[in-house]
């Protein structure tokens, strides 16, 4: 279950990352590079160097939990981002453009894959 609010606080890791990685290499990537500390209930995402797949971590109340998109076509568009850092904070809208592949300028949407008609 998708349970991300716009309540929550969303940090963007400024590098590509190994899509391989899983909880515990991205837990610790939270930790020794980004700053912050996994269990505060914060939602931390990370992109690969082609922008075509997206992992968000996130502590819930079970433990954690990993999404993955993987793009099938297109690729993921980031925010602008104007700092020199490891973490950017973004907001909720931020990350469902990235999600959705919607372009806030007049480029046209990115393509994602649709179910082929019968």
């Amino acid at each position: 279950m998708f349970s991300l609010t716009a309540s929550m606080n969303y940090y963007l890791y400024a590098y590509p990352t190994d899509m391989r990685r899983s909880f515990y290499t991205l837990s610790g990537m939270v930790t020794n590079q980004m700053g912050r500390n996994v269990q505060d209930g914060d939602v931390f995402i990370f992109i690969n160097r082609a922008c075509t797949s997206m992992k968000i971590l996130h502590m819930e109340f079970g433990g954690l939990v990993i999404y993955h998109l993987r793009l099938e076509s297109g690729n993921i568009t980031l925010p602008l981002l104007d700092e020199d850092t490891n973490t950017f904070q973004i907001n909720w809208q931020d990350l469902m453009t990235m999600v959705q592949g919607n372009s806030s300028g007049k480029k046209a949407n990115k393509k994602r894959w649709q179910k082929p008609l019968k």
